[in-house]
């Protein structure tokens, strides 16, 4: 075989090594391409959360500036979508008082949410002499002499859409629920060390980002 021959053949080699790579390259932009048209035919839309109800059990705050609080919330979640499934991989709970967590994250039992689906959990929420600022006791003193204080119920985690038998990856899910709860002093065991379980109906939209 000649040098001649060797360097035909290294070139028809290049050349076919190019093709290959320009093919796999069509097919994978071809398929991207098709999942993007899918999902802007289906619209997906982002699950709707609502805040049903929370029973407060402990919001007290001691002199050492520890916080010590137990909610049970109930949380309502909906896939409004016709042809798009979701499941819910990882998904934690957690409540927090002008921006500062207060408890610890509570999670959820993995689930799958089908078309025009619903769910709902209802945790507990726990935080046991959790360190807080100083500017949060003064915080709470005003909110209890304003008779209501707003406790966030926020939802963390990781959702996968369904399309057929088609599963996307990963998408971080944060959501915001509002909790306004009457502050009314020791008989409802906020602020002041009561025992008594209080439980109020919320109804709350939460605001959900994916």
């Amino acid at each position: 075989m000649t040098a001649k021959d060797c360097g035909h053949e290294d070139d028809e080699r290049k050349k076919l090594h190019r093709r290959l790579l320009t093919a796999s390259l069509a097919f994978l932009l071809l398929v991207l391409f098709l999942i993007l048209l899918i999902f802007l035919i289906l619209q997906p839309s982002k699950p709707a959360f609502l805040l049903q109800d929370a029973t407060v059990f402990a919001f007290n705050l001691s002199s050492a500036n520890t916080l010590t609080t137990t909610i049970q919330v109930t949380l309502a979640a909906r896939n409004s979508n016709q042809r798009i499934g979701i499941y819910y991989d990882r998904v934690d709970v957690y409540a927090a008082y002008h921006g500062q967590q207060i408890t610890l994250p509570t999670l959820l039992p993995p689930t799958y949410q089908g078309h025009k689906d619903s769910a709902v959990w209802s945790p507990f929420l726990y935080g046991d002499a959790v360190p807080v600022a100083p500017e949060l006791g003064v915080a709470l003193g005003q909110d209890q002499i304003a008779g209501t204080l707003m406790v966030n119920i926020r939802v963390r985690g990781r959702i996968r859409w369904k399309v057929g038998t088609f599963v996307s990856g990963g998408y971080h899910l944060y959501v915001n629920c509002p909790a306004f709860i009457n502050s009314g002093g020791r008989s409802v065991g906020i602020g002041g060390g009561g025992e008594v379980a209080v439980k109020y109906q919320l109804i709350m939209d939460c605001h959900v980002d994916v």
